[in-house]
């Protein structure tokens, strides 16, 4: 009886290493082919169903041919190694990858989904069931066009969007659309332009400036969702007037982000929506964590509980930063 028992307690044991082990079978984005991007993503069709179910998460599947042609390996370089883009599918979706160029596995949900084989990017987003939540992104290899394929699925399901990804989606919009304008704007202080021309809806960047003797912010907005005239009354309600650029113009780059600079935040790599956004709001002595994806949060939560030295990163080229941090 107690072999029994010894032998059925062993049986158990190994099926759960192999239950774990499977569970694992991960891509390692950092080292991984470039039309994979920077997104871990599990290579098993049935393991990510069952973890859809499971999460209540949908499957975000990638058809992609590895080694790809240079569309396959722009598509991952260009759209799915942007850090914030490759956080939105591991956090709010299950990623699947399918080689569409390979047998085996690959090649029966190849023929379950009737996609073609040696194809550029195809992506599914499905249930737990194995169907299509919204339209098959094929054709449009820009990050805009994944972008509005995941916003669509969650819309559909209720979910809330957090306010990292729609900070990201607005961003893309905005060069997709090719609607990005400047502005410029004299103040009694850069500190203050900087706090109130970052709050406004459709702000995409500030930057800290002298200009003619003036202190100035250097707006870029989206002028789709911010029209000129509205954005220059907003700034007059906040004593603050337009200003025509010349060759007078440099940046202030100690003042630049000036509230971001004296706190920890300093210390993460930001794109540059949201630097804006979160030197407004601790401007505003408002809370600046919720612009924060999944791993800055995290990153920020070492940060607070560290004493070793750090490095500023703010500042620095957001992808590289971002890459930097991730490998140690």
């Amino acid at each position: 009886m107690q072999y029994i028992q010894s032998r059925n307690a062993l049986l158990g044991v190994l099926v759960l290493i192999f239950f774990i082990s499977s569970a694992q079978k991960r891509t390692d984005a950092s080292h991984q082919d470039i039309e994979l991007g920077k997104v871990s993503w599990y290579r098993d069709y049935d393991q990510a169903i069952a973890l859809s179910a499971k999460e209540g998460k949908p499957v975000l599947i990638l058809f992609q041919e590895i080694p790809g042609c240079a569309t396959c390996r722009n598509y991952g370089h260009d759209v799915l190694s942007n850090p914030l883009m490759a956080e939105v599918i591991e956090d709010l979706f299950i990623p699947l990858a399918i080689y569409n160029n390979k047998k085996g596995k690959d090649a029966v949900v190849l023929k379950q989904f009737r996609e073609p084989s040696w194809n550029n990017p195809v992506v599914r987003i499905v249930n737990k069931h194995g169907e299509d939540l919204t339209r098959r992104v094929a054709g449009n290899y820009s990050a805009a066009g994944l972008y509005k394929a995941m916003e669509n699925v969650l819309l559909l399901e209720n979910k809330t969007i957090p306010p990292y990804m729609q900070l990201l989606g607005e961003e893309l919009s905005a060069i997709s659309k090719n609607t990005i304008s400047e502005k410029y704007f004299k103040m009694y202080c850069f500190w203050t332009g900087e706090k109130h021309l970052g709050s406004a809806k459709g702000v995409l960047n500030t930057e800290a400036g002298f200009m003619k003797g003036h202190e100035v912010v250097k707006v870029t907005y989206d002028k789709s969702v911010l029209g000129e005239s509205i954005l220059e009354d907003f700034a007059k309600d906040q004593n603050m007037l337009p200003l025509s650029k010349d060759n007078s113009y440099r940046i202030a780059s100690k003042d630049e982000d000036y509230f971001l600079q004296h706190t920890i935040y300093k210390y993460l790599p930001l794109s540059k929506l949201q630097r804006t956004k979160i030197n407004s709001a601790i401007g505003q002595r408002e809370a600046a964590e919720k612009y924060l994806s999944p791993k800055q949060l995290a990153w920020l939560k070492q940060l607070k509980n560290s004493e070793t030295p750090k490095e500023i990163r703010y500042n620095q080229p957001f992808v590289k930063s971002w890459e930097a941090l991730s490998s140690r």
